[in-house]
């Protein structure tokens, strides 16, 4: 019998599956790359952007050459050939969609909301890209839609996002994570496994931080070497070694042990492309990981939450 009361299914973690049985409706990201840029790309903070990144934060976006509209309306299309009474969440993707004056996002954002189907928006963003006005505009925004921001915090250690570039602190993130709950915004917060010079109790200690913070949703990833970043010139040079998909595993069962058992799991692994993934070369069988988790954590007899409280 499954101990975990949020499951829609066989997952003992906290599936969107669910969520979408409370929404009342199943609702899917149509992934959008409006062609923002970041604080540690443009030279505001930093120049080069994660030592991970080679363009945006997915391969599942279309080129920034091809507009919003264009790109909303073939991602509706994809989506409503597999479901065709699908409602759609406008998922702005690809670097930091926060990262420009208002009036510029205040015409992004309400162009693909006034399209048919779609019933809310996913903004993904770095937590130092808020500002006071764009703080005003998406409190504003919530009360008119289903929105989620999204951060990528990566890690809780000041050590790692350092070492990858990420140009903004662990306090940065708080004060970002914070100034959006205050305002009753739903918060989804990003993390990725296998970061250079990270344990496993590193990673551990990640999600039982964020846990804290009881966010509405939480995307769990692994570090994948990508061809072309400064990732891969460390591992080609022998400076970074990938996780096992066992170590993987064993990390994920004990992150979902620690956070709250109402946090929406909205990942437990990224996606590449597989053209331009170098390692690690498991990782292109998602449904083999997808499995070996859920295994584990029937075999470990636990479920997401047993040790929040403790």
């Amino acid at each position: 019998m499954n101990p975990f009361p949020y499951s829609s299914d066989n997952k003992r973690y906290h599936t969107l599956s669910y969520r979408n049985r409370t929404l009342g409706f199943t609702a899917f990201k149509a992934v959008l790359d409006a062609g923002f840029t970041c604080p540690n790309i443009d030279g505001s903070k930093g120049f080069g952007g994660c030592i991970y990144c080679d363009a945006g934060s997915g391969y599942f976006s279309s080129p920034p050459s091809i507009s919003v509209e264009q790109q909303l309306k073939s991602e509706i299309d994809r989506i409503r050939r597999r479901k065709p009474d699908a409602r759609v969440i406008a998922y702005f993707q690809a670097h930091t969609n926060t990262y420009a004056p208002v009036s510029r996002l205040k015409e992004l954002y309400e162009s693909v909301l006034s399209c048919e189907g779609v019933c809310g928006l996913a903004i993904s963003t770095r937590p130092d890209a808020l500002s006071s006005s764009i703080l005003d505009y998406l409190e504003a925004l919530s009360r008119e839609t289903e929105l989620t921001v999204e951060l990528g915090l990566q890690s809780v250690h000041d050590h790692t996002l350092k070492l990858i570039n990420r140009c903004h602190s662990y306090l940065d993130f708080l004060h970002g994570y914070q100034s959006l709950k205050g305002l009753g915004i739903r918060v989804g917060v990003h993390l990725i496994n296998g970061l250079p010079e990270e344990t496993p109790d590193m990673m551990i200690r990640s999600a039982f931080c964020i846990g804290r913070l009881q966010p509405d949703a939480v995307k769990l990833h692994l570090l994948h070497v990508i061809r072309g970043t400064p990732l891969n010139d460390l591992y080609e040079s022998g400076r970074y070694e990938p996780m096992t998909l066992k170590n993987y595993v064993d990390v994920i069962v004990s992150q979902l042990e620690v956070l709250p058992p109402q946090t929406v799991i909205e990942r437990v692994t990224g996606d590449a492309d597989k053209r331009t993934l170098v390692a690690p070369a498991w990782s292109k069988d998602k449904i083999r990981v997808l499995g070996s988790i859920d295994k584990a954590m029937a075999e470990r007899e636990t479920w997401q939450g047993k040790y929040y409280n403790t």
